[in-house]
């Protein structure tokens, strides 16, 4: 399979609290533990850091390269498993109702033509899950487990 151009994942959801505290939750390990992975090493999310996350029911494990970190505006990484990695971009969008507008972006996925459309397809259910769970969690203090239930 041969592409054009290689696909690119978009993922967005408006999550009803404000952009520090959502902001807070994505690059703080201690909150994002309780709606995405289970621990990480390494600590809270700072450019030119790498950490890792962690997802021990799957005995998983992705290293993240930090590249930026603009306060309640952006976070940018490259993660993946150090041979296989991509960028994801977080962009944090306030809006006059306190709420925030989250849009997550993942690309540079490699490989041949089924590998990088599974990918991409797995990444595209992935940060739907995140979104959601991310949601639920900040804004009602509830885990869903979707992640840890996805298999």
């Amino acid at each position: 399979m041969e592409f054009n151009d290689l696909p690119v994942v978009k993922m967005s959801m408006r999550i009803r609290e404000p952009v520090a505290e959502v902001f807070e939750a994505f690059v703080n390990p201690d909150i994002t533990s309780k709606f995405w992975f289970n621990r990480a090493t390494g600590g809270r999310l700072e450019p030119g850091k790498s950490v890792q996350w962690h997802w021990d029911i799957y005995n998983a494990t992705a290293e993240v390269v930090v590249k930026t970190v603009e306060e309640n505006e952006r976070i940018e990484i490259d993660w993946g498993d150090g041979d296989n990695m991509t960028s994801v971009e977080w962009v944090f969008t306030p809006r006059s109702d306190d709420t925030t507008y989250v849009a997550v972006t993942n690309s540079g996925f490699t490989g041949d033509g089924d590998q990088i459309v599974a990918t991409a397809l797995d990444s595209t259910g992935g940060f739907a899950l995140v979104l959601a769970a991310a949601k639920a969690y900040l804004e009602h203090g509830i885990d869903l487990k979707v992640v840890e239930d996805k298999f």
